[in-house]
């Protein structure tokens, strides 16, 4: 049996079936039965605890939890995985002893019900609400994080119901039984690792805003979006001339308040992102700007400290290695789900950095050909420029005797 997709995983949560759900094999390496709380059916509850240890939770998101006042468990969480167990919760009505498939299903989808309050509930109980952290698998892969994220992709409401598959001699269930399970019972079996993956190419961003802007180089319209896993807002300048064939001129600028703003010298991003949003005026396409990229990702004022240590002797790279900063900490998800979410999958890159070529490729974007932004080195940036051209690997001309590769 194959690996489900994340689509058909959604569509069997929106009609009520379960779907098979396998963490990494250095995880917590099991499966669990994830289903949505909105579409339970007494029917498949009882099945998911019949191969299970019976033990189900109910991941819920911070919101839910904190609006049915649900606080944690403990303080004082000691489990390996910092599992977010809250307080144990039945229905406070339409249910018996609590126990039962049919008790507990109620109870699950009591908590997924918008009217439900904290007075519809009882404390404890025989349901064990599991609080996922902000921003998902994103930011931890986990089932709890899973669950929450398939019912919200699946235009549920963000509570869901896990329970932890077991063979009949009460061990736990590894990738072959578990897919073995899925053929038998017809289920989906789908990784954390494609989910996370899918997230990261669709839903890694979100729209805050989308307005035009005028500049020197015509009239941009301009999407704001902020990243769900960093807080980060980013923008995409779209040119006026729009977006045009299969694969359009992008680059993708990372933010250099120094060079951008105040005009320095002693880097090339000022002018990269004037040549660049020049370019795509002209012929169309999209200039994604990455914020959070200062100083690659380190911040500005290590930057600047950076800086202390280049006026000193040292390199970019060295001066950052010297300060225990990583060379470079950028990453690209963000700018790949921008593209995706303007309909881009293929582009034109404009970029003189092999390590963004290989990220967006990474990503699922196609990168058709790369043309390099020609800048001119001056006086204060020459020795800085050598670097990234030797170092880092950067497609530059900073002397007489470069050429540059071929794109």
């Amino acid at each position: 049996m194959s690996l489900a997709t994340v689509e058909q995983a959604l569509d069997a949560l929106r009609a009520g079936r379960p779907v098979l759900v396998l963490d990494d094999a250095d995880r917590e390496n099991e499966g669990d039965v994830v289903l949505a709380a909105q579409t339970l059916t007494d029917a498949w509850l009882a099945w998911t605890i019949r191969h299970s240890s019976g033990y189900l939770c109910a991941p819920v998101t911070a919101e839910v939890a904190d609006r049915l006042a649900l606080p944690l468990m403990v303080l004082d969480n000691r489990d390996p995985r910092r599992t977010a167990y809250t307080v144990t919760v039945d229905a406070a009505a339409g249910v018996t002893t609590g126990i039962s498939a049919a008790d507990r299903a109620h109870t699950i989808r009591t908590l997924a019900d918008p009217a439900t309050g904290p007075d519809d509930l009882v404390r404890p109980g025989h349901v064990v609400p599991l609080r996922a952290r902000d921003g998902g698998v994103l930011t931890r892969a986990g089932h709890t994080e899973a669950a929450v994220d398939l019912c919200r992709l699946a235009g549920l409401a963000p509570v869901g119901a896990i329970g932890e598959l077991v063979a009949d001699d009460g061990t736990m269930l590894r990738t072959p039984e578990v897919l073995a399970l899925g053929i038998e019972h017809d289920l989906p079996v789908l990784t954390i690792a494609d989910l996370v993956a899918w997230r990261q190419r669709h839903d890694r961003v979100e729209r805050v805003a989308d307005t035009v802007l005028p500049t020197r180089h015509g009239t941009f319209r301009t999407v704001a979006y902020r990243d769900v896993v960093t807080g980060v807002e980013h923008l995409a300048l779209v040119s006026p001339r729009g977006v045009p064939g299969a694969a359009p001129l992008v680059r993708l600028h990372s933010e250099c308040l120094t060079g951008d703003v105040l005009g320095s010298q002693r880097c090339d991003c000022g002018p990269q992102l004037e040549r660049a949003l020049e370019r795509v005026a002209a012929e169309g396409g999209v200039v994604v700007y990455l914020r959070g990229h200062e100083g690659r990702g380190v911040g500005l004022g290590a930057k600047l400290r950076a800086y202390e240590l280049q006026d000193q002797g040292l390199d970019t790279v060295d001066a950052q290695l010297e300060l225990g900063l990583p060379v470079d900490a950028r990453e690209y998800a963000a700018g790949a789900a921008v593209l995706v979410d303007l309909g881009i999958e293929s582009v034109r890159l404009l970029t003189n950095n092999p390590a963004k070529v290989a990220a967006l490729r990474g990503h699922g974007i196609e990168v058709t050909s790369v043309e390099r932004l020609r800048i001119a080195p001056g006086p204060d940036n020459r020795t800085y420029l050598r670097t990234k051209r030797d170092r880092l690997g950067h497609d530059l001309v900073v002397d007489s005797t470069d050429t540059g590769t071929t794109a």
